[in-house]
């Protein structure tokens, strides 16, 4: 290290300096040597490295690699050259001043840290990327991890910037933030709590965006478009946005539509009030009837006679209809029951899948079910039970 600067004095001195102008032409020089290595390795890099791991990662099958080696994470990587070379080569310019040589380390030491969080925030942004383009881990709420890594990673630089300053062991500082983390977990409460339950969420597989889940404590019901550390964020079909927080879906309850999705049928649960006063035992001219118009399948006909009612016989054709129905899903539950009668009549409930999950369809087919119900109860002598209006009222006092 002096034989460079003897070197560089004497040649300064051979072009007519001396004195002080030597000493400070000398650092000066040495100064600009630094800046031309610092120049020259970071084109080097950016134009000789990143190229060849772009073309190597470019000729490999797998896509994670193009992720991982793209233009924003090499460029942060070059941003760490400067600080590095900087932090090892300026003893060479103040090789006899220890305390100006201390600060200056101490601004690249900084520096150092800031680059690399900004490294950090890069690369964990790439994961993010690689994740939500894989299969496996696509559906996975992944975000608030990532965000939970890079709130730890500020907090460690911004200890390890604190402790460069003053001049003190990081472990020295840590050991004083051990007295107040009551107040630290107080002020990261959310964060903390988002974390766990984002690792619960993820974990248990109970959230992935694209969900569609119901939760009337929050007043969500719609799609999960985002799940991060501190928020989940639900548009319902209002097109409103509702925000949750992670660790509500774990303390509470909340309704998750995916298995109707992965299962491909979506129920059909309605019940029609029959008046009690329109069941009776069918005579032989009904059922006759009934099988001239199919409303008794033909392998019926053979059966011998018995005491048949018109509401069993409805219940019958109900359940024929929608094993026929090509809307409805043949491999999942298919029935029709009577409920428990009820003061204003008894209800006959249909339950059954469509093949459909989409709204739309679905609603056309639950009204199509619907109107066959009530068109088809006069064939078999029955009514829907409905209150009294006041035109009916009025023509009953006419009558």
């Amino acid at each position: 290290m002096e034989e460079l600067n003897d070197t560089i004095s004497q040649m300064l001195q051979k072009t007519g300096l001396s004195g002080i102008y030597t000493e400070w032409g000398t650092k000066a020089v040495i100064l600009l040597g630094i800046l031309l290595v610092t120049y020259a390795a970071t084109k080097i890099f950016r134009h000789l490295v990143i190229p060849a791991l772009q073309t190597i990662s470019s000729q490999t099958k797998a896509t994670w690699d193009d992720h991982l080696f793209n233009d924003r994470v090499l460029h942060g990587v070059c941003r760490l050259l400067p600080p590095v070379v900087w932090y090892m080569l300026l003893p060479l310019a103040f090789p006899d001043m220890p305390e100006l040589l201390d600060i200056l380390r101490k601004i690249c030491m900084i520096y150092l840290v800031v680059v690399s969080l900004l490294f950090i925030s890069l690369l964990l942004n790439t994961l993010y990327e690689i994740s939500s383009h894989h299969e496996t881990w696509r559906d996975r709420p992944l975000k608030g991890i990532y965000q939970m890594i890079k709130l730890v990673a500020v907090c460690i630089g911004a200890i390890l910037i604190l402790s460069t300053l003053i001049g003190k062991d990081a472990t020295s500082i840590l050991a004083g933030l051990g007295a107040s983390a009551a107040v630290l977990m107080l002020i990261f409460r959310d964060s903390i709590l988002g974390l766990v339950a984002g690792v619960q969420l993820s974990a248990n597989d109970m959230l992935r965006p694209g969900d569609w889940i119901t939760m009337s404590k929050y007043g969500a019901d719609g799609y999960v478009t985002e799940v991060t550390l501190t928020t989940v964020k639900v548009q319902n079909f209002d097109k409103t946005i509702t925000t949750i927080p992670p660790y509500a879906l774990v303390s509470d309850s909340f309704q998750n539509w995916r298995g109707m999705w992965e299962s491909g049928g979506r129920r059909i649960r309605r019940s029609f009030l029959i008046d009690a006063n329109t069941v009776h035992f069918c005579s032989g001219e009904e059922l006759r009837r009934f099988r001239q118009k199919g409303l008794i399948p033909e392998e019926e006909e053979e059966a011998p006679e018995r005491e048949r009612v018109n509401l069993e016989v409805f219940r019958n054709h109900l359940l024929r209809y929608i094993q026929h129905h090509p809307g409805i899903h043949p491999d999942l539950l298919q029935m029709v029951r009577m409920l428990q009668p009820t003061a204003e009549g008894i209800p006959v409930e249909i339950y059954c899948f469509t093949r459909t999950t989409e709204w739309i369809p679905f609603e056309a087919l639950q009204g199509e079910i619907s109107d066959h119900v009530i068109a088809v109860l006069p064939e078999f002598g029955l009514r829907i039970f409905q209150r009294p209006s006041g035109e009916d009222l009025q023509r009953t006092k006419q009558a």
